[in-house]
Order: structure tokens, then C-alpha cells, then sequence
């Protein structure tokens, strides 16, 4: 696992050991990022369910002002520490937030972000419970983007136009499925 793109690209990070974390694969992680090329600089960016923190490190390798990680799992919390430790920037450094909480509690008490990333356990309902919450309490800025990963059985059974104020585009590559809704004005 390495960073794609930007000032620490080619840095290869920690993995977990067995299959408690399930990483982004490097193919939808690099079209995550090509479909926000041109929205990340200087954004403040929410990595929720981190896991080992990739996507959001590689927010940050891009230009992102920061990015707040969050997870539930101590195993992950350790990985997303180890991993942004060997992260080198430039002055002036990014802010990069670690918390140890569930998602649901974690949305109910946040401020707004620019750009939250969400990749749940897909054989969950941690998706659409906090999809839900982030545009009923208007978690993201206008103009800001929800990027959801999620199993590409679940697209198909999805609901469509279900968040009013928001538009929605959906991208699929094998198994993985991408929704990426963005908060319109």
C-alpha cells in the first residue's frame, strides 16, 4: 500500500496484519482521487471508518489543509497513528486530528467538513445510517462531496435521489462501487 500522488507520493504505508481492516484497493483508490483532483486543496477533509488511514493521507499528500481520522477499532487508531508519523511535508504543515469513536456518535457531535471519505464494513447499515446523518444535519459545506464506498451489490439496491440538496454520481469497478453526492447550493 503507497501514496499515489502529491508530496509524499511513491511513501509506502503500514498494513494490517490479517483481514480485520479492508484497505482501498489502488485502482478505486486512484479513481476516489480522480474524481476529486480538483477539490482537495486546501480543504478540510473527514476520513471516517480510516482503517489504515490511506484515503486520508493521501487527501493530505495532495494538498488538503486536514483531515480528521475516525475509527472504532484500536488496531486501525494504532495503523492511522503509525502511518501518518511517516508522512513529510512542507511548511506549513496540515492539521491531522486522531479520534477513537464510532461514526454515528463521532456525526452527531462534529463540525462541517469540505470532503468526507466513508468506507464501512460493507456487510453493514453504517453507510446509509451515516449518509443519512451527514445530510440531515448538513455535515458537509455547500459544494462540499460524500464519497461512499461500498460493495457493488449494495449500488444496485441503493436508493436513488434519496437526499434532497444533494446530486449523485455512482462509479463501479468490479465488486467496488463508488457514490459520490455532492451538497449543492
Amino acid at each position: 500500500m503507497r501514496i499515489i500522488s502529491g508530496s509524499n507520493r511513491g511513501r509506502k504505508l503500514k498494513t494490517p496484519p490479517g483481514d480485520g481492516i479492508r484497505p482501498t484497493g489502488d485502482k478505486v483508490k486512484e479513481s476516489i482521487f480522480n474524481i476529486l483532483q480538483f477539490d482537495i486543496e486546501g480543504r478540510r477533509v473527514l476520513d471516517l471508518f480510516a482503517g489504515t488511514g490511506q484515503l486520508g493521507i493521501e487527501a493530505l499528500s495532495r494538498g488538503a489543509a486536514s483531515v480528521t481520522f475516525v475509527d472504532s477499532s484500536q488496531e486501525a487508531i494504532t495503523l492511522v497513528r503509525e502511518n501518518t508519523a511517516l508522512l513529510q511535508f512542507a511548511e506549513p504543515k496540515p492539521r491531522i486530528m486522531i479520534f477513537a469513536s464510532d461514526a454515528i456518535t463521532y456525526l452527531q457531535k462534529t463540525e462541517k467538513f469540505d470532503i468526507i471519505l466513508l468506507d464501512p464494513p460493507f456487510a453493514s447499515d453504517l453507510l446509509v445510517k451515516c449518509v443519512r446523518l451527514i445530510t440531515e444535519k448538513q455535515k458537509v459545506e455547500i459544494g462540499g462531496l460524500i464519497v461512499c464506498e461500498m460493495d457493488s451489490s449494495t449500488l444496485k439496491t441503493w436508493a436513488k435521489d434519496a437526499y434532497p440538496g444533494y446530486t449523485e454520481r455512482s462509479y463501479s469497478y468490479g465488486k467496488t462501487s463508488l457514490l459520490v453526492y455532492t451538497r449543492e447550493e
